[in-house]
């Protein structure tokens, strides 16, 4: 990943699951490569950090997209909320 590229658009997405935060997927533009990232809060943990889960580094934003998509029905699947 170029460091030095500022982020241009970013989406972020917050998942809950019985009310409580499960996961945050953070999506990033730097220019030549998408990067998501997720903090990923246990379910049943008594933890308040999140473990990070990626970055996932992608070559375009389409399939960035579809993975966060795809991520996001998953957890809908599993029973989350995606806000």
């Amino acid at each position: 990943m170029n460091a030095t590229v500022a982020a241009v658009s970013e989406l972020v997405s917050a998942v809950r699951k019985d009310g409580k935060p499960a996961v945050r997927l953070r999506c990033a533009d730097y220019g030549t490569e998408w990067i998501v990232e997720c903090d990923v809060y246990p379910v049943g943990e008594r933890s308040v950090e999140p473990r990070i889960a990626g970055p996932y580094v992608f070559g375009t934003a389409q399939d960035a997209k579809a993975f966060v998509d795809t991520s996001l029905l998953a957890l809908e699947i599993l029973g989350c909320e995606v806000g």
